[in-house]
């Protein structure tokens, strides 16, 4: 249904003339009669007003289908870093209505924990500046310390903060619930690796092994960070160079081998990898993922020029490969930010 329509059908269920509709728009009576004879459409700024005075959503009165409203919640949070409240309870309660629509069930569910987390992860840039700030000033304070481990992933001393059992319990869970999945199981080996638990690593290695869908690349990867798990590094890296040497050319092995060599701290035997990763992927367009960890690498080593300029390419694929702007994705923004703090560094 056109725009004007939608409005004129509106005001009739709202009781409203259109002199009284413009008169709590305050506008004049002519500009609600162009609207609903389509011959001009409002201006974005009436629209939040005329959702409130007929007590529907802005999506309502653009009279979009259920699937049109799903894709337009996901693309305004790719696209924006920290949503307006109201828009955030819109949103929140369209999609815990869809919830139990059996048909938009997996995706409503995916959506509001993304939405969750949109919010959470806006909140959290806010909390972990703060924190910083509260640490520079009482540097000998470890009141706010607890707080950079929750928004930013920094490293705790204490065992029983820094742990995975809880990951380790669910995906342990989800495995037996759904032995046939792979997914699942590799989930399980990433929460038991980083914890050294490596007996029960191969244990569910084994498992996953057998599974058809089971990757036969990191099948063997697995094989060697559990060796490192267990402090045989001689091990694990006889695995990673079995592996190169029958497929130097599969980006997959090269980005794994990349990846095992920045966890081991062989930062320049990693930034080549990558690169011969990134050059080997004949995809398109690309994930930015090996370029992420080349950027990552020239920054620990101190190298920030290097590392902004690997932005500068970073920006590039999602602009040209992913077609993506400022406007249609936040990761740009961000990338250019990163880009900015660097340079700043250098």
């Amino acid at each position: 249904m056109e725009l004007g329509k939608k409005i004129r059908q509106l005001r009739f269920k709202a009781g409203l003339t259109q002199e009284q509709l413009a008169e709590k728009l305050g506008i004049g009576a002519q500009s609600v009669s162009k609207w609903e004879n389509a011959v001009a459409m409002p201006d974005i700024t009436a629209l939040p007003l005329l959702a409130e005075i007929f007590g529907v959503t802005i999506d309502e009165l653009f009279d979009l289908t259920t699937e049109q409203r799903l894709n337009r919640i996901e693309n305004r949070m790719d696209a924006e870093e920290e949503l307006p409240a109201d828009v955030f309870r819109e949103y929140e309660s369209f999609l815990q209505s869809e919830l139990k629509n059996e048909k938009n069930q997996q995706r409503a569910t995916e959506l509001i924990a993304y939405l969750y987390w949109h919010r959470m992860n806006a909140e959290a840039q806010k909390a972990s500046h703060y924190a910083k700030e509260a640490i520079r000033r009482m540097p000998n304070e470890k009141g706010c310390q607890w707080i950079l481990n929750k928004t930013d992933n920094y490293a705790v001393w204490d065992w029983n903060m820094g742990n995975h059992t809880r990951a380790v319990n669910f995906y342990r869970e989800l495995v037996e619930n759904n032995p046939g999945d792979a997914l699942p199981y590799m989930y399980l080996l990433d929460n038991l690796i980083a914890d050294h638990r490596a007996d029960e690593a191969e244990r569910w290695l084994d498992r996953y092994s057998k599974l058809e869908k089971a990757h036969p690349v990191m099948k063997r990867v697995y094989r060697a960070y559990i060796a490192l798990a267990r402090f045989d590094e001689p091990a694990g890296d006889r695995i990673m160079e079995s592996l190169l040497t029958e497929m130097p050319d599969n980006d997959a092995v090269l980005f794994e081998t990349a990846q095992y060599h920045a966890y081991k701290g062989n930062y320049r035997k990693a930034i080549d990898i990558y690169e011969q990763a990134f050059a080997a992927d004949q995809r398109r367009p690309r994930f930015q993922d090996a370029l992420m960890g080349i950027a990552d690498i020239y920054e620990i080593m101190g190298d920030y020029a290097h590392a902004a300029q690997t932005y500068d390419r970073i920006i590039d694929l999602l602009e040209n490969e992913w077609g993506l702007t400022e406007e249609t994705d936040s990761s740009v923004t961000v990338a250019k930010r990163e880009k900015e703090r660097l340079l700043a560094m250098a």
